[in-house]
C-alpha cells in the first residue's frame, strides 16, 4: 500500500513515521505527479488556512478534489479534518476545502494555542482502550449528513460529547493528533481501511 503525506506545511515527518510502523510504504506528495504515484494520502495537522492556499499554488487542490471524488482512501487528523469537510465555519472568506465528508467543521473550536489539552476519547471500530488524544487548537464536527458515521466523541469535561472522530465511505477523520503518539491503531486502521478499498 503506498500511501501519500501531503507535505505542503504541517507534522508530515510523524505520519510518515507512522504510517512505515503500521508496514506501508509512505511518502510525500508536493506535487500532481507524485499524488498519481499513490494509493492513498494523509493529510495532516497543521494550519488549515495555509495547507488550503498552497494546495492551489502547487497545483494539488484540483487533483486531490477529483481523486477524492473518484474514491481514494484520504485520512485527515486536525487541519486534515478540516480540509475534509464540505462546511467550515468560521473560516476565512477564501479558505476552501478538498471537501467530500458531509459535514460541518468549526476552526479551533476548542480554543487558542494555550487552550491544547489531551484527554481519552473511545473510536469505535478500533479495539482497546481509549486514545490518549492530543488536541492542538482543533476543530469538532457540529453537525454531520446521514451517510457519516461518527466514530469518537470527547469522553469527558466542557467538551464532553463533542465529535471528534468520523468516517465516511474511504474518507476518516480525527480532530486529534495520533501521529503525535505512540499508538498507532488510527494509522493502522486507515491502512487498512485502504487496502480494503483496493
Amino acid at each position: 500500500m503506498r500511501v501519500g503525506v501531503l507535505a505542503l506545511q504541517g507534522d508530515v515527518r510523524e505520519h510518515l513515521r507512522a504510517l512505515t510502523e503500521c508496514g506501508a510504504t509512505a511518502r510525500t506528495v508536493r506535487r500532481p505527479t507524485e499524488l498519481d504515484e499513490v494509493d492513498a494520502l494523509v493529510v495532516p495537522g497543521g494550519e488549515s488556512t495555509t495547507i488550503s492556499k498552497l494546495s492551489v499554488e502547487f497545483g494539488l487542490f484540483e487533483p486531490i478534489r477529483k481523486r477524492i471524488a473518484d474514491g481514494m482512501p484520504v485520512y485527515g487528523s486536525c487541519a486534515g479534518m478540516i480540509m475534509l469537510a464540505d462546511e467550515i465555519l468560521d473560516g476565512r472568506p477564501d479558505q476552501v476545502s478538498f471537501a467530500g465528508i458531509s459535514m460541518a467543521v468549526r476552526r479551533n473550536a476548542f480554543g487558542r494555542q494555550v487552550d491544547s489539552f489531551e484527554g481519552p476519547v473511545v473510536v469505535d471500530g478500533i479495539d482497546g482502550p481509549p486514545f490518549h488524544a492530543v488536541f492542538i487548537r482543533a476543530p469538532w464536527v457540529e453537525r454531520v449528513g446521514a451517510d457519516v458515521e461518527v466514530l469518537g466523541r470527547v469522553a469527558a469535561g466542557d467538551a464532553k460529547g463533542r465529535i471528534v472522530a468520523v468516517r465516511q465511505g474511504n474518507l476518516l477523520a480525527t480532530a486529534f493528533h495520533p501521529e503525535l503518539t505512540g499508538d498507532r491503531r488510527v494509522h493502522r486502521f486507515f491502512v487498512e481501511m485502504a487496502g480494503a478499498a483496493g
